[in-house]
């Protein structure tokens, strides 16, 4: 039986949620809240300090209404270094912290890292957004929208397949918005020469010889 392993944010932190989770046997790292119980125990934790500056703590603690105690990592950052966008922000002193409830193994910092791999997925979620229009609902039909939803997918996964097998290695992450710009959005002419078609492409485009790499990986495929 496969493991479920769930990372999530603080909209998650509830108990009846928690205990949902393992019931059904799934690994979980969800961001607390900072309520003012958790606050008065992080100045009085000892911390582990790593060469990045990061500091990383835990403590076992039962909040109100649950019914029992969960193991609490704590990470910490001096204030003048720039902090990582998935932190809840809470300061004491010169730090800034974040506190993430877990029944896992990991140790604290590994813990911290698992939960920010979650940051690629909502770069994902991001690009769907603002280059494929998932955005936006288009009709007041489920099966209309559900349908819509697929096509976009199609295409996310279309795009990627294309980055993957027809462009090279500097072109692989890429978002559509910028192969647009690069090379799918350019201006061309398509004419005959002695019966063959010939597509000319502008004498300045910079992008000359990663489109017609493209098009030779595209002529190699074997679909």
């Amino acid at each position: 039986m496969e493991s479920v392993l769930v990372r999530a944010d603080k909209g998650f932190y509830d108990h009846k949620i928690i205990e949902y989770l393992e019931a059904n046997n799934a690994y979980f790292v969800i961001v607390a809240r900072l309520t003012k119980p958790l606050k008065k125990k992080l100045s009085r934790l000892s911390y582990q300090k790593y060469t990045s500056g990061i500091e990383t703590s835990e403590f076992s603690y039962q909040p109100v209404n649950w019914d029992k105690h969960y193991r609490f990592i704590v990470i910490r950052r001096p204030i003048e270094e720039e902090p990582s966008t998935q932190l809840t922000l809470f300061t004491i002193g010169r730090y800034s912290y974040q506190v993430i409830v877990t029944n896992m193994n990991l140790n604290p910092l590994n813990t911290w890292k698992f939960y920010n791999k979650r940051a690629g997925i909502e770069l994902i979620i991001k690009e769907l957004k603002e280059d494929y229009s998932l955005g936006k609902i288009p009709t007041k039909y489920f099966a209309a929208n559900e349908a819509y939803f697929h096509i976009l997918l199609f295409s996310y996964n279309l795009i990627n397949w294309f980055k993957r097998l027809c462009l090279p290695n500097q072109f692989q992450n890429l978002t559509l918005r910028t192969l647009r710009t690069r090379l799918l959005l350019i201006p061309g002419e398509l004419t005959r020469t002695n019966n063959r078609p010939t597509l000319k492409l502008p004498a300045s485009f910079i992008y000359k010889d990663v489109f017609e790499y493209a098009l030779k990986r595209i002529d190699q495929l074997k679909v």
